[in-house]
């Protein structure tokens, strides 16, 4: 079964805690939230739930996620999981479901007799979710699911961003065979949003020198063509023509704000060429 057709922007519901933010996560314009079993211990699909209820729901993807206390993560999981998140959501089906970061088996334990991929399949055969995904961070682990041939849709995060173009391939190959593609986390854990939490970092560890200066000559170049560097971050994934999807994380609703402001924002014909003549990114 086709994945549904996508939106532009998902905004991610990692940290989503309050009512607050998931009514106004429901009545935004991009239409489309990012969510998992395990975000904040159950609590943002929760708020999403009570959210939508009385009102016309935002198109809500989710995401299979291993016990917390066990670490298992086979058939069994992964239906209990969607049952866990299709009960806080108040929902019946699911549009898109992904098996979220199957760090605690191997892929020869999932795609076995009673593994976590066969129960997605089943899912999506019984007409409970549409499209069936793979979302992690390691490149050669989603490359390997991907092969499998059993996966409509990919998420990889930090990977595919105005300073890493390391999924690149990945994207381009998952394209080809007809996989949708989610890129995430387009500032890069916050560095490109001028997060001081990120001060530093990129993708939630410390930041090479050479990155760091390199993120200097961008910002700097960003100044010069009055393209904030955020909006450049944003944009850089936007236009990809390989990517379906660019899921951002919010976690308040002022960023919600800015984030419609950043798509919004202008970039000049020229900008991104005169970003590449900057060179690779180190």
């Amino acid at each position: 079964m086709a994945p549904p057709r996508l939106g532009p922007v998902t905004i991610g519901a990692s940290r989503l805690e309050t009512d607050e933010l998931a009514e106004a996560m429901l009545r935004s314009p991009f239409g489309q939230i990012d969510t998992s079993n395990n975000y904040a211990q159950g609590r943002s699909e929760a708020a999403l739930g009570r959210a939508r209820r009385g009102s016309d729901p935002a198109v809500i993807f989710s995401k299979a996620d291993a016990d917390p206390v066990t670490g298992a993560f086979d058939g069994d999981r992964v239906l209990r999981s969607f049952e866990e998140t299709v009960t806080r959501l108040g929902v019946a089906r699911l549009p898109v479901y992904h098996l979220h970061d199957p760090y605690t088996v191997t892929l020869r334990e999932a795609a076995g007799p009673g593994g976590a991929i066969g129960a997605l399949v089943a899912l999506r055969e019984q007409g409970l979710v549409d499209a069936i995904g793979i979302a992690a961070g390691p490149l050669d682990l989603l490359e390997a699911y991907l092969d499998t041939g059993a996966f409509d849709a990919v998420l990889t995060h930090n990977r595919y961003t105005l300073v890493d173009r390391g999924a690149a391939p990945l994207i381009a190959a998952a394209r080809q065979r007809g996989i949708a593609v989610f890129n995430a986390a387009p500032f890069g854990g916050g560095l490109l949003a001028g997060s001081p939490r990120a001060a530093g970092r990129y993708a939630y560890r410390p930041a090479a020198p050479e990155l760091l200066a390199y993120v200097d000559r961008l910002d700097a170049l960003c100044r010069e063509w009055a393209v904030p560097l955020p909006a450049a971050a944003v944009h850089f994934s936007l236009r990809a023509p390989d990517v379906d999807s660019t899921v951002v994380g919010i976690s308040s609703t002022a960023q919600l704000t800015a984030l419609q402001a950043l798509v919004d924002h202008p970039v000049p014909d020229g900008f991104f060429a005169a970003v590449a003549e900057l060179g690779d990114p180190p």
